[in-house]
């Protein structure tokens, strides 16, 4: 029922042989995601997100920004605060020790979560025709 939110293959950092410079943490003035606390069985004190939700911001070597966003509504249960210290984790193992985040959906709202997800295949459909289109 949990959810781990990594950057997805074709995401322009993984592509192009960019260099990561910074991950921050901190969305707002009053917001940073490193200040979630989760605690106990009911996860008190976890940060809500919307889709819309920015988990993120990362700057690359070549000074563009990405806002990664959560995609899923649900509670905030931990960062990755290792990505901080060493970000060639997000591009070096994405799907595993470079995880951004791990969100935990509303137990209601998890089934129609996952039935809203792309298979490998279907993704992989997406993306040829995204790379088709473009050329």
């Amino acid at each position: 029922r949990i959810c781990v939110i990594t950057l997805a293959e074709a995401h322009p950092l993984l592509q192009s042989g960019k260099t990561i410079k910074n991950i921050n943490y901190q969305i707002s003035a009053n917001c940073s995601r490193l200040q979630n606390k989760v605690s106990g069985k009911s996860k008190r004190g976890a940060q809500f997100l919307t889709e819309l939700a920015p988990l993120c911001r990362i700057t690359s070597s070549d000074g563009e920004e990405y806002t990664i966003y959560s995609c899923i509504r649900g509670r905030l249960i931990e960062v990755n605060e290792n990505i901080l210290s060493n970000p060639a984790l997000l591009q070096e193992k994405p799907s595993t020790e470079g995880y951004i985040a791990v969100v935990l959906p509303k137990f209601e709202e998890s089934k129609s979560v996952t039935q809203g997800l792309l298979t490998q295949k279907e993704y992989e459909a997406v993306l040829l025709k995204r790379r088709s289109s473009a050329s």
